[in-house]
């Protein structure tokens, strides 16, 4: 079997030249056929095209119909990824299967980095679509045709070798076909795959949307106690301070991107600047409170007469400063009051304005789970 193989070996290496186009006429294009399979990280790109110099009998060498020829001894097509930004660790395959018709069969596991806009306003519902585009760098199609390997439904519903243990989810691989010119005088074939992935929001829901949403429902508890009471102003530090530092476990936990903003940070920032504006309105509120105004009063006693008696005097200038006093602290009540109505009015407001927005925030949820669930 070795010998029949050597045998082989040596018969088509005679005369062959990989540097030239494998077509006995050189007006023949050579169909490239493309296939792709996402398996976890690594993309397995599958193409095969007929060499006409690589076609022998079987019954010449013991019935062999095919054989694996090193890669650098056969001529392989410049079909190349546009979106490549980076050399990915991708093991190196040095050989590629070769039937005795000529149809050359190439396996390249690769691992692409590439330039993918990620739109993560959805986030953690979010579905991405990144494109990889093959195209021959050199040759137009008059030389290089590019084709499909399996038909685009098949391409498209096959999730055999796609792992399914981390956090994306592959939802299917669309295709696309186009011929293009640069000069509008050659013409080159190009296809695009789009792989569409789906992420599983599991892990960012227990630890980031049930958090924020226990965090709401505290602040609407907090709008219940009495707007005139420090418990209430402290248990909104308490919360403000809670979403102080939940934002900064959601900024380290959020993929960074300079497009765009997630909704879930959009609507958290609208909840701490409520809870914010709401106790700057509580703290107003307490400082018009008639013992804060009636210990900030001074007492203006009239001056005293001569010709009134020392005792009657000292009792007259006394019984005036308490009628000034308590002539004061009804003007100071009476602001205190209006005040008091006004932050009624402010809580009432804010604390709609807020119920509006977590209602807004809950059917937005619901709605990107939904779409998330029939993409």
């Amino acid at each position: 079997a070795n010998a029949t193989l050597v045998r082989l070996a040596e018969f088509l290496s005679t005369g062959y030249k990989k540097g030239v186009r494998p077509v006995k006429d050189w007006r023949t294009s050579t169909l490239v056929a493309i296939d792709l399979m996402v398996y976890s990280i690594l993309n397995v790109v599958s193409s095969s095209w007929t060499d006409e110099f690589l076609v022998w009998n079987p019954e010449d060498f013991d019935e062999v119909k095919q054989v694996s020829l090193p890669t650098a001894n056969v001529w392989v097509p410049d079909i190349l990824i546009n979106e490549f930004v980076d050399v990915g660790k991708s093991p190196d395959i040095p050989y590629v299967y070769v039937t005795h018709e000529g149809l050359v069969q190439n396996y390249k596991p690769i691992q692409v980095v590439t330039a993918c806009t990620l739109n993560i306003y959805n986030f953690p519902f979010d579905v991405q679509k990144c494109s990889l585009t093959f195209q021959s760098w050199l040759h137009t199609i008059n030389d290089i045709n590019i084709t499909l390997m399996r038909s685009p439904e098949k391409l498209r519903d096959d999730k055999s070798v796609f792992m399914n243990q981390g956090e994306w989810e592959l939802l299917h691989i669309l295709s696309n076909y186009k011929i293009f010119s640069v000069d509008n005088d050659d013409y080159y074939a190009e296809m695009k795959f789009h792989v569409v992935i789906r992420r599983r929001p599991l892990f960012y829901t227990v630890n980031l949307l049930l958090p924020s949403i226990f965090l709401m429902v505290m602040d609407i508890v907090g709008f219940y106690l009495p707007p005139d009471s420090g418990e209430r102003v402290s248990f909104k530090i308490t919360l403000l301070l809670g979403y102080s530092v939940f934002l900064i476990i959601v900024s380290d936990t959020l993929p960074a991107t300079a497009i765009g903003t997630p909704l879930i940070v959009s609507l958290l920032s609208h909840s701490a600047a409520q809870c914010s504006l709401h106790h700057t309105c509580e703290i107003g509120q307490r400082l018009s409170q008639p013992d804060r105004e009636v210990g900030m009063l001074g007492l203006r006693l009239p001056p005293s007469r001569d010709n009134t008696p020392p005792v009657m005097d000292n009792i007259l200038q006394e019984v005036t400063a308490i009628r000034q006093f308590l002539e004061k602290r009804d003007r100071c009540r009476e602001i205190a009051k209006e005040w008091l109505q006004v932050g009624y009015v402010l809580d009432v407001l804010l604390f709609r304005v807020y119920l509006v927005a977590v209602v807004a925030y809950s059917i937005t949820l619901g709605t990107l789970w939904s779409v998330w669930q029939v993409a």
